[in-house]
């Protein structure tokens, strides 16, 4: 069994069709970030396990979610069903692979937008420029941030992850880079979101999202 970390903010439209794809073996960890819509409730009758994250942010989310989580291999996805969970067993081959070869792990899907308005230019443009900064301190030779991710529970957790807001996904790709972890991607579809996007689908959204990252960024620069 493989846990599903799957923060939550108002997904109550998108969760039924992202809970009703999720692959055998595959266990749905919904993070509610103190939703207004309903969200725990629907995860909750859709079988999911539901974990309040009180602290609002994405990152507090995520984390909290890592946390409650109880497999040795988890995975994290966005909850908006942008993203196929049905696309979760590769991910997790491709991991395996990576520690058959001697390597500790961190798996990322990179997105391939499938639908018209699926990745806005100013997201996709705001993506590059920070992959780009990434591959420079990091040494990655990544194309994307993906929001699609496997790796060690106990491995991530032992990171000491602290940012809390949007700049956590790509703290944990430059913290895994700097303990030495093989980091990959593959390509994984992206779908246009189910209801009102808080991020990559509003100009503001993605500024905030661009702010919190490059200062992560100059955290680890200093």
């Amino acid at each position: 069994m493989i846990d599903v970390v799957l923060p939550c903010l108002n997904e109550a439209e998108a969760l039924p069709w992202v809970l009703t794809r999720m692959p055998e073996g595959f266990r749905a960890l919904v993070v509610d970030n103190a939703s207004t819509d309903g969200s725990a409730r629907v995860a909750a009758a859709h079988g999911a396990r539901v974990v309040p994250a009180a602290q609002r942010g994405f990152g507090a989310a995520c984390h909290a979610g890592l946390r409650a989580a109880e497999t040795e291999v988890v995975c994290v996805m966005d909850a908006d069903a942008s993203l196929d969970p049905a696309e979760l067993p590769r991910l997790t081959a491709r991991l395996g692979d990576l520690e058959a070869a001697g390597h500790r792990g961190l798996v990322l899907g990179r997105r391939r937008p499938t639908g018209r308005g699926a990745w806005p230019p100013h997201a996709r443009l705001g993506n590059a420029v920070l992959a780009r900064s990434l591959n420079r301190r990091a040494g990655t030779r990544l194309h994307d941030l993906g929001p699609m991710r496997a790796a060690r529970r106990e491995a991530l957790l032992d990171l000491g992850l602290r940012d809390r807001r949007f700049g956590y996904p790509l703290e944990m790709v430059l913290s895994a880079a700097r303990a030495g972890w093989r980091i990959d991607e593959i390509d994984v579809a992206y779908r246009p979101r189910t209801g009102a996007s808080k991020v990559t689908g509003t100009l503001g959204g993605t500024v905030r999202a661009v702010r919190d990252m490059r200062r992560v960024l100059a955290e680890v620069a200093r």
